[in-house]
């Protein structure tokens, strides 16, 4: 497993590709684009750099319990839904953004690894329900643990007040974003 360099950088048995510091970055930008306001280019670049880097350690955690993201992010949905954790698979491909061709791939992988099941609705016999799994609940619940014990790692140097006033302030930077581009909550493109 690759491990961090001082900087951040992975390091995995070559030389890393060393990434500017934030730094170097705001006053290249700002070498380049005179207009820049160094502020709010500081918020954006780390948020940026910390998504980034957050999305590779989540990979990896998932990784570990040999599950994809784009699998996580199916049985995430599925979870959230509540009990007992059904959706069918056109309204899977809405919440996360896919096509029914890229939903029907993901799905027919995961039933194949016991992580979820596909049966006809009883109801409606044309209808397809996608079930989680008791395997696919409990990677959930293990990659939860995961994440959990990492985002308290993540935040240990902050106190209480300050994770609430940081988790404030995201939220309404948040806000103005759904607001603004309120269709940007899926993907541009299929993962898988």
């Amino acid at each position: 497993m690759p491990t961090a360099s001082p900087e951040g950088q992975a390091v995995t048995g070559q030389d890393p590709v060393q990434e500017p510091t934030l730094d170097e970055q705001i006053a290249a930008y700002q070498r380049e684009f005179g207009d820049l306001d160094p502020q709010v280019e500081q918020v954006v670049s780390a948020l940026g750099r910390l998504n980034r880097r957050m999305n590779v350690a989540y990979g990896r955690q998932v990784a570990d319990l040999g599950i994809s993201n784009a699998e996580w992010e199916v049985l995430k949905t599925l979870v959230l839904a509540g009990a007992p954790y059904r959706m069918g698979p056109g309204e899977l491909a809405k919440r996360l953004g896919l096509t029914p061709a890229a939903m029907t791939h993901r799905i027919d992988r995961m039933a194949g690894e016991g992580l979820v099941t596909r049966d006809r609705d009883e109801n409606n016999r044309v209808r397809v329900i996608v079930e989680l799994t008791d395997e696919g609940r409990a990677k959930w619940q293990e990659a939860m643990r995961m994440a959990s014990d990492f985002e308290g790692d993540l935040l240990q140097d902050l106190s209480a007040e300050e994770k609430g006033v940081l988790g404030e302030l995201l939220i309404r930077v948040l806000r103005r974003v759904e607001h603004a581009q309120p269709d940007a909550g899926g993907r541009l493109t299929d993962l898988d």
